[in-house]
């Protein structure tokens, strides 16, 4: 590792940081659930256009996300090199999520792209910490939309687990089942039709939770607007 340089960027970055701290921006994040124990309070735009700047730098990444604020770390998630990730590093990670945003942020930025995504999400949404859990479900929404290529079969696999995850009382973690279920059934008519299926299911239960899932699911995933974009895609 290039010390010296990673410490020159390291500081340049946090420059920059420092000039476009807003303070105030704090407060209205705490409000959306976003409370991170250091933050400059620096927009997610404002993030993108620097991690363009610096392009990918998986050594640069490892000292972001050492530093410890918000911004560095979503800053590391963006800029980090997917060649040379590994699932330790990953683990490393995920088990320092402590609010929703860099869940979400390391989920989309970086770990959706590993070859282990799908192994990871299926891990993952069995632990028990709150924001791994998520990060599973997640990360299952995130491949939904990303992973076009990918067989129905692989998101089917998911059902028992979104199954038995909508029944997680924890805000963070059921809406993260509700996002997962929704976005698989956004894929295709035949995923629409058994994703509101699992959906109805979900709403015979005695799970409060899971009904609150299953219900907001089946508004989206029947509606004119889903509905008549599957059927144009299917027409294609």
């Amino acid at each position: 590792m290039d010390s010296n340089r990673i410490d020159k960027s390291i500081k340049s970055i946090i420059v920059e940081l420092n000039s476009l701290s807003n303070p105030s921006a704090l407060q209205g994040m705490a409000s959306f659930g976003i409370t991170p124990g250091k933050a400059y309070g620096v927009a997610i735009p404002e993030l993108r256009r620097i991690a363009k700047s610096i392009g990918k730098d998986h050594e640069l990444a490892a000292s972001l996300w050492a530093y410890g604020y918000r911004e560095t770390q979503i800053l590391a998630s963006m800029v980090d090199d997917v060649r040379y990730v590994t699932e330790e590093q990953m683990e490393q990670w995920v088990s320092e999520f402590d609010y929703w945003e860099i869940c979400d942020q390391c989920c989309m930025n970086l770990f959706e792209d590993m070859p282990c995504a799908y192994d990871k999400a299926a891990e993952w949404s069995h632990r028990e910490e709150e924001f791994v859990k998520r990060a599973g479900f997640v990360l299952m929404a995130r491949l939904a939309v990303s992973d076009k290529e990918a067989s129905d079969e692989r998101f089917i696999a998911f059902f028992p687990i979104i199954k038995e995850g909508a029944s997680d009382k924890r805000n963070f973690v059921k809406k993260a089942v509700n996002w997962a279920l929704r976005q698989i059934g956004k894929r295709d008519l035949s995923l629409n039709s058994l994703t509101i299926e699992l959906a109805e299911e979900l709403q015979q239960t005695d799970s409060i939770s899971a009904r609150w899932v299953a219900t907001d699911a089946i508004r989206e995933l029947t509606g004119e607007k889903v509905q008549q974009k599957l059927r144009s895609k299917k027409a294609k």
